[in-house]
């Protein structure tokens, strides 16, 4: 596939994907995009893990998610709730999730993800959150102009139909509810108004 197609738009998610990537675990069978949206991250993953699937919950997302892998091996898509699907158990060794988790109740959510990978696999989530304290305030300010610069200079953009949420958690309610159900998560706060959780299972 060209590598067109793997850098139709840029957007304050997509800059999160070099991270994730490099994330992947060495000798990577199975990889889980969690709200895979139009499947961009899925397609990348296809290079770093034998086989991937993605779920989200929107029918329009997934049947642009699977034209757009039409004939790429390994990659499969699941359409509907993600703390429903029928997935495998403990049948991971990479997950990740990108702005989905506040489309979700979180505790359920990251319990799920945690839940799916295998002894020694790898978890990463890039959410979103809501401003509760005048330091969170202060770095969003401080964060604003570096996010108009890079959105008009990267031309942001994205897939039409993508669902939007506004988060309903704060910063350090995601931090405490992070770790509490993932010992010894790193959490980390990234300028362009994004949060990560990177956790390896023991």
């Amino acid at each position: 596939m060209p590598d067109s197609d793997l850098t139709p738009y840029w957007n304050t998610n997509v800059a999160r994907h070099p991270g994730i990537l490099r994330a992947v675990p060495e000798g990577c069978r199975d990889a889980l995009d969690v709200g895979c949206g139009d499947g961009l991250l899925v397609r990348k993953l296809a290079a770093r893990a034998e086989r991937v699937t993605g779920v989200d919950s929107s029918p329009e997302m997934i049947a642009s998610a699977r034209e757009q892998a039409a004939g790429r091996p390994g990659v499969g898509f699941v359409a509907g709730d993600f703390l429903t699907a029928d997935l495998p158990a403990a049948g991971y060794d990479f997950v990740c999730s990108v702005s989905a988790v506040h489309h979700m109740d979180f505790t359920a959510a990251l319990a799920r993800m945690r839940d799916l990978l295998r002894p020694g696999g790898v978890l990463v989530v890039v959410g979103l959150a809501r401003e509760a304290s005048v330091g969170d305030w202060a770095v969003t300010v401080a964060a604003a102009p570096v996010v108009r610069t890079a959105k008009v200079l990267r031309r942001a953009s994205g897939p039409a139909a993508m669902p939007c949420a506004d988060p309903r958690m704060s910063y350090g309610a995601v931090r405490a509810e992070a770790r509490r159900l993932l010992p010894g998560v790193d959490y980390r706060r990234h300028v362009l108004r994004r949060y990560s959780l990177t956790w390896r299972a023991p």
